[in-house]
């Protein structure tokens, strides 16, 4: 697609101008294999993630799921805890929680979740690591893709997308195992009898994990990621970034081993491009700092195997701070900048969300309780000459227990519950009953005429002070 002639639309003469593309093709980037100590951390990244991500849905707890977000009965469990859609805020709060903590860990360590958690990250060394074993390193891949297409080419290209195919299912079915009960889940798969709806679910994520692991990778993370954009905004010269030492590493230039640079008037820099070869977003950090670097730290382990060949000292390429870098400070002398006021005042902040939102899960009512006052009546007279008003009233048992629970009214003197005050709910259930409040003539006539407040209460029978939830209502008393 080109650009309108420039002169034409401003009405000029005859003069043209020379069309633009508005869109560059991507060029492909082919990473190469890197080992050394932050490899070795970012595979123990993977393992971690990737065994609570698949391992996590066939935990079992108390006779079912430990983590379990059914859509179809609107229950929602981790571990002991089991959620209702009325217990929304609890997720906001848990989103609000994550971007603070990812404020706070930008500001003191950049982009290491970039670099060794993110799932964008994770998934795409998992899918070049069955690549680079079936076509090869960087050389062999790039030579392959040349190459015209013959039975090895096809054969290799086949079981990696093959491969990568059956990975992304996997992924699709673990990630829906945490909305549909996944032994449910495997059983229906294994005897064919998913539903429409649970195949496209599977075959979408499934979709979309072969997409951004295989064809994606870094266009994810220099276009789409929105992260990238505002992390300059979340970092500053005391955050630790990766650092080219320009001062050590200039001027550029190849010398035999065990030469000293400075004495043939060279840096440490032999400019083998192997920090940009290993990059997964292509970049050469030796020219700064760069968007589309994800702090996963491949160029470092290349510099530094590059380095010890050399017999030069390791950390040309470093986890280092910009203005540790500026001034020469030692990592002992960056970390002391770390209790800057910006990361204090994210981790309290933080902190503050935190302790609330586990005091509000700690001190959650185990019983939901709404009431419906009676409408068509707002009191009548009863049988003994007192006031009564009627309510409809809806338990919920937030616990997987079967639970027996009593009903209590207070507010007015002499108010008092009629009919059965007991009621058995079942683990999970809801009970909704009419409920009358009465109040004695006397007390009544002691309230005097109008609306009250009063207040419902639910406790367990034989539980707990703690063990009880409460509503508020009306009483109220005619002329």
């Amino acid at each position: 697609m080109a650009c309108p002639d420039l002169a034409a639309a401003s009405g000029g003469s005859n003069s043209t101008t020379a069309s633009m593309p508005l869109y560059a093709a991507p060029i492909k980037i082919y990473p190469r294999s890197v080992t050394g100590r932050y490899d070795r951390w970012r595979w123990v990244m993977v393992w971690l993630t990737q065994a609570f991500f698949y391992g996590m849905p066939w935990l079992a707890w108390n006779g079912r799921q430990a983590m379990l977000f059914d859509l179809e009965t609107r229950r929602f469990y981790v571990f002991g805890l089991m959620l209702f859609p009325q217990d929304f805020i609890y997720l906001a709060a848990l989103l609000v929680i994550s971007a603070l903590g990812l404020f706070l860990f930008t500001a003191v360590a950049g982009r290491l979740w970039c670099g060794y958690a993110c799932p964008q990250t994770v998934y795409t060394e998992m899918f070049m690591w069955i690549e680079r074993r079936l076509e090869g390193d960087r050389g062999a891949r790039m030579r392959l893709d040349k190459a015209p297409w013959s039975l090895d080419k096809l054969w290799r290209k086949g079981a990696k997308h093959l491969a990568w195919g059956l990975l992304a299912l996997a992924t699709g079915f673990s990630f829906v195992g945490y909305f549909t009960p996944i032994r449910e889940l495997a059983s229906s798969t294994a005897a064919l009898q998913l539903s429409g709806w649970t195949v496209f679910w599977i075959l979408f994520y499934a979709g979309l994990t072969y997409g951004n692991a295989g064809w994606v990778r870094e266009q994810m993370c220099k276009y789409i990621c929105p992260y990238a954009r505002f992390q300059s905004a979340l970092i500053d010269k005391d955050s630790l970034i990766i650092t080219y030492d320009a001062a050590r590493g200039e001027p550029r230039g190849s010398r035999p081993r065990h030469t000293e640079a400075r004495a043939i008037g060279r840096g440490d820099c032999v400019d083998c491009t192997l920090c940009v070869q290993v990059c997964p977003t292509g970049i050469d950090i030796r020219k700064g700092l760069q968007n589309e670097c994800i702090g996963c730290a491949a160029c470092i382990d290349a510099c530094d195997a590059v380095m010890d060949k050399l017999g030069a000292p390791k950390g040309l390429i470093r986890y280092a701070t910009a203005q540790g870098m500026e001034r020469g400070w030692t990592g002992l002398q960056m970390l002391r900048q770390v209790l800057r006021p910006r990361v204090l005042v994210y981790f309290t902040v933080l902190s503050a969300v935190s302790i609330a939102f586990v005091a509000s899960l700690a001190s959650r009512a185990p019983y939901q309780v709404d009431v419906l006052k009676d409408r068509a009546a707002l009191a009548r007279l009863g049988e003994d000459g007192g006031i009564e008003n009627l309510y409809r009233i809806h338990i919920g048992n937030r616990s997987e227990q079967r639970q027996t629970v009593r009903l209590q009214a207070a507010g007015l003197p002499g108010l008092q519950v009629l009919g059965p005050s007991e009621v058995v709910l079942e683990p999970a259930g809801i009970a909704s009953l009419p409920v009358r409040l009465a109040l004695p003539q006397d007390q009544a006539a002691a309230a005097g005429r109008g609306s009250h407040p009063v207040q419902l209460t639910v406790s367990r029978v034989d539980g707990r002070k703690s063990d009880q939830a409460s509503a508020a209502a009306s009483f109220y008393v005619p002329d």
